[in-house]
């Protein structure tokens, strides 16, 4: 069964300064995040981000996404960190 996302909503709105990461930077993935959700989810996830990004001019620098398909799976974070965008888990921060 392939995985759903929702994105959660951000914590600044998008007309908010701190709103300007464009998640463009280079990708990189904890193994944890890799082992939960496969590499090709969270490519997708990355576009989405990618799109409203530059739909909105820009996102707050932290992202989350909920899998759909379980009520007790963790989410899936990125953060742009200015250097890299990471994909993460809550346990790896």
């Amino acid at each position: 069964m392939a995985v759903e996302f929702l994105l959660r909503r951000q914590d600044h709105p998008h007309d908010h300064p701190d709103s300007r990461f464009m998640f463009t930077k280079p990708l990189v993935s904890t193994p944890a995040a890799l082992d939960a959700f496969g590499l090709d989810a969270i490519l997708r996830c990355l576009l989405v981000l990618q799109q409203l990004a530059v739909k909105h001019q820009g996102l707050d620098y932290g992202q989350a996404f909920d899998d759909t398909t379980t009520s007790d799976g963790p989410p899936l974070w990125f953060i742009e960190d200015g250097e890299v965008v990471t994909a993460l888990l809550p346990s790896d921060y």
